[in-house]
């Protein structure tokens, strides 16, 4: 998989404001803080300091300071400081989304301040602009090359008693900890994934069976993945691209395969915080990761998908019709409840 890197020409001109995205915002930035803070993924900090953050450094003079944990704990740092926040811009997935927009921690943004919003495939804005969808990864078994010279070939894998303390899932606790429960529905129905993701009994009777194969349960993605690049871990069952590929481009044992049951796909948003201290600062943060340049910036570091219509897909990206979105919403509602059975019948 070969990408193009931004030049250094390119970098220089988005700072200048030259490129029609609607990037730098001179009337808006003049007088607004030079710092905000940003919320988002863990697994997200390594890429996001290195490259993101300093390019939309040179985009608009402002520095981001980045607190990276789960989606489930930036909600309930908003909750917590609804009052008064501490983060104007949030990164999250969909599926946590939706209670924060019900709960008017994030608020519209404007299109005036955001005009990159126009430039967005379809489906990629929610909830009349209380957040966009900046990048699409997809999903699969993360596996130890080290340890696995071929790689999984479907779901059911995970639970073969030869891996016996060699696997590593994700918590519900964070968004990818669904993907486990999912394959487990289907494993134990049979059905296909859009019906078989409405049935949790099952789904959480499969997944009680995997115990014996399990060595670790995270909350924290990149030590999840230090442990299998180690080889201590032989699959982590539900990763993202985002978080396994770039190991595998900076020579990590690793890679991620795409079970021939299905892969998944999960857009990620980003959105302003309800009385978000940087302002306007925070408009013009969301504004350059919807960029083009930013948006190929992640499809070449992060491997996935961009949302911005201008900028195509990397090659390699998988055929969407091997990935699986499921209902969103559904889970919003239920997903409390999922937690809670986890920490019981899991523990």
């Amino acid at each position: 998989m070969t990408f193009s890197p931004i030049s250094r020409r390119t970098a220089l001109k988005l700072s200048a404001g030259a490129l029609a995205g609607g990037i730098a915002c001179p009337a808006i930035l003049r007088a607004a803080p030079k710092e905000i803070v940003l919320g988002g993924p863990a697994g997200a900090a390594k890429y996001f300091n290195a490259d993101v953050f300093p390019l939309i450094k040179k985009m608009l003079d402002v520095s981001i300071l980045y607190e990276g944990t789960n989606s489930l704990t930036n909600l309930q740092k908003m909750q917590a400081d609804k009052g008064a926040p501490k983060m104007s811009v949030v990164i999250m997935d969909d599926p946590v989304m939706l209670p924060a927009a019900a709960e008017g921690l994030i608020t519209p943004m404007k299109a005036a301040n955001v005009p990159n919003l126009g430039k967005l495939v379809p489906d990629a804005i929610h909830r009349d602009g209380m957040w966009a969808n900046y990048q699409k990864p997809w999903v699969g078994i993360a596996y130890s090359t080290k340890r696995m010279p071929a790689a999984p070939t479907d779901w059911s894998a995970l639970w073969e008693p030869k891996y016996a303390q060699k696997i590593i899932v994700p918590s519900l606790q964070n968004t990818e900890g669904f993907w486990v429960l999912l394959a487990a529905a289907h494993l134990e129905t049979g059905k296909p994934y859009k019906e078989a993701q409405y049935d949790i009994d099952a789904a959480f009777k499969k997944l009680k069976s995997l115990k014996p194969n399990l060595l670790n349960v995270y909350t924290n993605a990149p030590q999840a993945m230090n442990i299998l690049e180690q080889g201590e871990a032989w699959m982590i069952g539900g990763q993202f691209s985002a978080y396994t590929l770039i190991r595998k481009a900076d020579g990590s044992p690793v890679d991620l395969a795409i079970p021939k049951d299905g892969g998944f796909s999960m857009p990620s948003g980003i959105a302003k915080v309800t009385g978000a201290p940087g302002g306007d600062t925070a408009e013009a943060v969301i504004n350059a990761f919807l960029s083009p340049e930013v948006q190929t910036l992640l499809a070449t570091k992060a491997f996935v998908a961009p949302t911005n219509a201008t900028v195509p897909t990397p090659a390699g990206y998988p055929a969407s019709d091997s990935l699986f979105a499921p209902d969103w919403a559904f889970i919003a509602k239920e997903r409390a409840g999922w937690v809670d059975r986890w920490i019981k019948e899991m523990a």
